[in-house]
């Protein structure tokens, strides 16, 4: 039973249709038997034919589509000394939608596929022998393609299948049942990267009206800058539903925080603004911001502006025909730590004082109301302490008067409490 027909099997209801024992990740050997048309001569060289690798076989361990191709050295090549091969290999890769090169000197290579897409590999032998003068020759080019059998009831593949990091710390992956919805389907989610041992099933699904639509990945069970695949599928009392195979970069959907904190100050001729990036797991370095201004001009028109900057600061240009500017901040992950990400929500908009002139503080003038504002708490300060001084000083003379009065008065019974 080859691995498509195995993963979409019809199971009883309530079974999960991929179980925990996954009889499908041991070995399954894919033996590609469609095989075009190779060049009409063989290459020749060194009295020789250089044909290409031999049985060429992918193995799928059942990582969800990282699959592993293998080959073997072309019989004619085996007893050949002075001379070294090596490999090239041609896939398509259906996520990107362009052939991959690589040239090793091993006897394998593995790589990601799309279950639900035809694979297309294409192989040639390359040889550097002593007799071809240190030339590499390239030998004829082995053509291999399989075209999966996808079963399941028809129409029952989910869509709209959606993913975001959130502040990388956790992952919802969101999905919508397929147009034709068997009663009693039960959709399953299983997931696999390159340090795990084994695939596994969703660690919490998300349910919206007691129906599985999503699947949350703590930050633990996720990682970073390699293949993240998935497989959603599921089972019905009308058979098992259609599988739908995904496979992502985690740190490419990220979605950070929204910016809390915006603060603004005006100046002569410019509005600075000032921003706190947002909380979470992703790293101050990694953010870059888009500022939107919205300016009110005294006839009526708006205007709307968007700047991106690296820092947690930036300046704009006043217009002296403005009513007031209102500004928003949102954030992404820069191209220094993701090869995309998805903005975060927008900050709280903070506007300018409204009115028919737009009200600032020159600069002068605040500088002249700080060294003002000093001036006066010294001041204050040493007065306070000038007049704590005197009160301790009148306070010792009142003292002594007052108890020689006392003493003058009642010279026997008390002074003995003022000596």
């Amino acid at each position: 039973m080859n691995l498509y027909h195995h993963m979409t099997m019809t199971l009883p209801r309530n079974i999960l249709l991929l179980n925990k024992g996954f009889a499908w990740l041991a070995a399954v050997m894919i033996v590609l038997l469609t095989q075009k048309a190779a060049s009409t001569s063989a290459v020749m060289a060194c009295g020789v034919s250089v044909d290409p690798p031999a049985s060429i076989q992918i193995t799928d361990p059942g990582n969800l589509g990282y699959l592993t191709i293998q080959w073997a050295q072309p019989a004619s090549l085996r007893n050949l000394t002075d001379c070294k091969l090596r490999y090239q290999l041609r896939y398509y890769d259906t996520y990107e939608e362009r052939w991959r090169i690589i040239r090793t000197h091993k006897l394998s290579y593995s790589a990601q596929f799309d279950l639900e897409k035809p694979i297309k590999i294409r192989i040639v032998t390359l040889m550097k022998c002593t007799c071809t003068n240190g030339t590499e020759v390239q030998g004829e080019e082995a053509d291999r393609e399989y075209t999966p059998d996808l079963t399941g009831v028809e129409g029952s593949r989910i869509r709209e299948f959606h993913c975001v990091f959130h502040g990388k710390e956790y992952m919802d992956c969101t999905w919508e049942s397929g147009p034709v919805q068997p009663p009693n389907s039960q959709h399953y989610l299983y997931y696999w990267h390159r340090e795990m041992d084994e695939t596994k099933e969703c660690p919490e699904y998300i349910i919206l009206n007691e129906v599985r639509r999503g699947c949350r990945f703590p930050h633990q069970s996720l990682l970073e800058f390699t293949q993240f695949n998935m497989c959603v599928n599921g089972s019905s009392a009308a058979g098992s539903l259609r599988a739908a195979f995904f496979s992502l970069e985690v740190q490419n959907y990220v979605k950070p925080g929204a910016v809390s904190s915006l603060q603004m100050l005006e100046t002569d001729e410019l509005l600075r603004l000032d921003w706190v990036p947002p909380s979470g797991l992703v790293p101050d370095h990694c953010l870059e911001y888009e500022v939107e201004s919205n300016v009110m001009m005294k006839d009526g028109k708006e205007k709307e502006l968007r700047k991106l900057f690296e820092e947690t600061s930036g300046d704009f240009q006043k217009d002296g025909e403005s009513k007031f500017t209102c500004f928003r901040v949102r954030s992404k992950m820069s191209m220094y730590c993701a090869d995309q990400g998805l903005w975060s929500d927008w900050s709280p908009t903070t506007c300018t004082a409204s009115g028919e002139e737009t009200q600032y503080i020159p600069s002068w003038h605040l500088l002249n109301m700080v060294l003002g504002i000093t001036f006066v708490v010294f001041f204050i300060l040493c007065l306070s302490l000038w007049i704590l001084k005197k009160l301790c000083r009148k306070k010792d003379v009142i003292y002594t008067l007052y108890k020689q009065e006392i003493n003058e008065t009642f010279p026997t019974a008390l002074s003995p409490i003022f000596q």
